[in-house]
């Protein structure tokens, strides 16, 4: 009986040290973070105006020349870089003006070619032979007029003769010396005004050349900016005219959010300040943007002035986050300024029914993380203003929120300065100079 209680008591403590084993393996490690401090600083308050999304650029584009569409190389709600085509146009005709410019361009090329390599050695040598020949026929009968000069004085030979040799023989020098005149030319190589006007007739071809192909680059439709196509205005098949448009394509890499603000906040908004853009149609982003112009110039009945933000766009394999047309709500600064709690955008952890972010509690190695919910107001570049129970010197995550649990022990591997403070050496001895 003894030995059994004894067992029972071993069994039952061994269960125990592997339930607390297992408990603690449970816990996952501490997961490491990078934090920056929550600062207090002076803003301008905000006041939320309705506002809609505009593209950057916006471009009816036109086809240049009359003809037939033969195909459309993009269409509705695809994406086209700048200086890609649109659509083509029949250009088999002139494709074969092309055709034979470039082959007299080529014959051009190659005349060319032909006079500034000279002549061949073998021509040359010809020549010479040729020459030389003359040459040899020459000097004989020059011997044999001697000869004959000589019968005459003493009445050997008649004048008839001697007339016939010396005709001979100048007849036989000026062979000669037209022969050594064209060995001379063929040495000497093609005369340098030739190798210019044959030069000026390549030019004048290539010239011929460029003009056909110019013309067929007008045959093609191109976009002249990165962008999407959102209208086509014609179909495989349709007879367009010079002028007549062919697709509608938008800029969205960036966008302009257009708002409407009465003349009593008009004046309070200067450009370059930094906004926050709400888009509801996308409750899982924060945008901000940069005031980039208020139009001088208000509408006469309703007495508001427009503002334009200029904004990043994200772009995805799916298209662009923002879109035309879409609604939004942008927060300008239009008050007085008032102190206000900020903390970085990459604290901010979207996708539940209200924005948190997650407070350090611990020393300066680390702690566990606590979710505070916050409401957003007015922006400041790279920074945001944080409505909720949050204070100046807290600790909030701003890299690696997103894998976080309530309570969940962490590291702290590194610490970015806020705009507004200086920047922290790191806790591996290296300095953090950036911002986030």
């Amino acid at each position: 009986m003894k030995r059994s209680r004894v067992f029972r008591i071993a069994l039952f403590l061994l269960a125990v040290t592997v339930g607390m084993h297992d408990a603690h393996a449970q816990q996952p490690p501490p997961a490491p973070v990078a934090v920056a401090e929550v600062v207090q600083m002076d803003v301008a308050a905000g006041q939320a105006f309705v506002a809609t999304v505009m593209p950057l650029k916006r471009a009816v584009v036109g086809s240049a020349v009359d003809g037939r569409v033969v195909e459309l190389v993009v269409h509705e709600g695809e994406r086209v870089a700048e200086g890609a085509p649109l659509a083509k146009l029949l250009t088999a005709t002139i494709e074969l003006e092309l055709a034979a410019a470039e082959a007299e361009l080529d014959l051009r090329n190659q005349e060319l070619a032909e006079l500034e390599a000279g002549s061949r050695p073998n021509e040359i040598e010809q020549a010479k032979a040729k020459m030389l020949g003359a040459k040899a026929d020459m000097e004989f009968g020059r011997a044999q007029l001697t000869r004959l000069q000589q019968l005459r004085t003493s009445n050997s030979a008649s004048p008839e003769e001697y007339e016939q040799v010396k005709a001979r023989a100048s007849q036989s020098e000026q062979v000669y010396q037209e022969l050594k005149a064209a060995y001379d030319l063929i040495v000497e190589g093609p005369r340098p005004e030739r190798i210019a006007q044959a030069r000026a007739q390549v030019a004048y071809q290539q010239a011929m050349v460029d003009r056909i192909k110019d013309r067929i680059k007008k045959y093609t439709v191109m976009s002249r900016f990165d962008g999407y196509v959102v209208v086509e205005h014609v179909d495989e098949g349709t007879w367009v005219t010079s002028g007549d448009p062919v697709m509608e394509v938008v800029a969205l890499d960036e966008v302009e959010v257009l708002a409407y603000v009465v003349e009593q906040h008009a004046a309070h908004i200067k450009p370059g300040a930094t906004v926050r853009v709400d888009v509801p149609a996308l409750p899982d982003e924060v945008f901000t943007g940069e005031i980039s112009i208020v139009i001088p110039q208000a509408d006469a009945k309703s007495r508001t002035f427009p503002v334009k933000i200029r904004v990043k766009n994200t772009i995805t394999d799916d298209g662009p986050l923002l879109k035309a047309g879409m609604y939004a709500r942008v927060e300008l600064p239009i008050g007085p300024k008032q102190s206000a709690i900020m903390v970085p955008k990459n604290a901010l952890v979207l996708g539940g029914p209200q924005p948190l972010v997650y407070v350090v509690d611990g020393d300066q190695r680390g702690g566990s993380v606590r979710p505070v919910p916050i409401e957003v107001g007015v922006a400041m570049p790279n920074l945001i203003q944080a409505k909720g129970p949050l204070e100046a010197g807290q600790r909030v995550v701003v890299e690696g929120n997103e894998r976080l649990r309530p309570g969940q022990s962490v590291v702290i591997s590194r610490v970015v300065a806020s705009p507004s403070q200086p920047a922290r050496a790191d806790l591996n001895g290296g300095n953090e100079h950036g911002t986030d």
